[in-house]
């Protein structure tokens, strides 16, 4: 993404730009995604798409080491309500979500640092929306105290451990 689409989006680069993942159904998030790319529609590039068979199979422990890995927030897109291919996966996976959030606000984390957004595979513009509109809330928010470097940075960082001979 070039310097000029990013001050399109409103999205100060000098700014703290946080790391999103977005856990997307195979059907219709991933496919709005895809197809923001094909239109080129501008959307942060900090957003890391996640490809889930179906949101449904939203894990809830993997929600936690994403943000335990760095992650400040996390953004869920699947299927509009009434329209997913598993009939149901959409709504556990809003009440996953709504679940997340009160144990975010227990730890003392703010709850909007995950959502759930609903699209069809043909809203590519609602995808690159909804990806500016939450970057930008995160963005507010500030990082995550639960963040630390992202595991490979983390790695790269540490000193190496030279081999004690006997």
């Amino acid at each position: 993404m070039s310097t000029e689409n990013s001050s399109e989006l409103n999205v100060n680069s000098d700014s703290f730009q946080p790391r999103i993942v977005s856990f997307c159904c195979n059907y219709c998030a991933y496919a709005a995604a895809d197809l923001a790319g094909s239109l080129r529609l501008s959307y942060p590039p900090n957003i890391r798409v996640v490809l889930l068979p179906c949101t449904g199979r939203l894990d809830l422990l993997e929600v936690l080491h994403t943000f335990e890995r760095g992650a400040d927030a996390v953004m869920v897109a699947g299927c509009l309500e009434g329209d997913c291919h598993f009939q149901e996966g959409n709504l556990n996976a809003r009440r996953r979500v709504e679940y997340m959030q009160s144990l975010l606000a227990e730890i003392g984390l703010e709850p909007e640092r995950i959502r759930m957004f609903n699209m069809s595979s043909a809203m590519a513009a609602a995808f690159a929306e909804a990806s500016t509109e939450f970057t930008v809330a995160i963005q507010s928010l500030g990082p995550s105290p639960l963040g630390k470097q992202p595991v490979a940075e983390a790695e790269a960082s540490e000193p190496e451990v030279a081999a004690v001979a006997t």
